[in-house]
């Protein structure tokens, strides 16, 4: 997938373009970054991971600022966290595709391993997947919750968001997104109903707020 590129911004392009083909990165949501030797690539706020090219990533030092590039994705407090804390994660992907976000919006019986494990195949790949609780996007307390986690850990759901994944590199990276999904599909299938769980008034209000405030400007609070 992306084994034939070399340039680790290419790759990285690459990896969104293929995710998004998937259908797992609907409009503008999703976001992917890559530790380097120069710096952690990521991707841009308010551009499809289907219209992803090399040109158009921002480059960061290690403390978040941006080197080259145009204005990163939101998210990036919560890919640094990701990178700090978890073992092997040179490659992070999040994204908000359709089972693993419904996954993430009930409430499992343990919430230190939301995915039931039906298959021997998301044992192997993905692990336990811990689900943390909610924090409104791009916050530092969506960060904080991260730096809780088991060194180990492979795939960790938000809840009321969507699915965040590790790997060694972004083949791993990415073939674990696509496990996940498929491991989400397959327990709405198989599972009882589960509990839902939906935004409190308080989360709505704030949001909203939120939104009026970023209305003359689309592009300020986008993934």
């Amino acid at each position: 997938m992306t084994g034939s590129h070399t340039d680790p911004a290419a790759a990285l392009a690459a990896a969104g373009r293929h995710l998004a083909a998937l259908g797992l990165s609907p409009g503008t949501s999703g976001n992917l970054s890559l530790r380097t030797a120069d710096g952690v690539l990521v991707t841009p706020t308010g551009r499809p991971l289907a219209a992803l090219e090399a040109r158009g990533l921002s480059l960061l030092d290690p403390g978040g600022r941006v080197r080259t590039g145009p204005p990163p994705t939101k998210e990036v407090p919560l890919h640094l966290a990701v990178h700090d804390r978890l073992a092997g994660a040179a490659a992070v992907v999040h994204l908000h595709s359709t089972y693993a976000v419904a996954l993430a919006c009930t409430e499992p019986d343990d919430p230190d391993d939301a995915l039931i494990p039906f298959t021997p195949y998301a044992v192997m790949r993905l692990g336990r997947v811990p689900l943390l609780p909610y924090a409104h996007p791009g916050t530092p307390e969506l960060a904080d919750g991260v730096r809780h986690l088991p060194e180990d850990t492979a795939a960790f759901l938000l809840a009321q968001h969507g699915p965040v994944v590790v790997g060694r590199d972004l083949d791993e990276a990415v073939g674990r997104a696509v496990e996940l999904e498929q491991a989400c599909r397959l327990q709405f299938a198989l599972a009882p109903a589960p509990r839902v769980r939906t935004l409190t008034p308080a989360q709505r209000a704030h949001l909203t707020t939120r939104t009026r405030r970023t209305a003359g400007n689309p592009t300020e609070d986008p993934e």
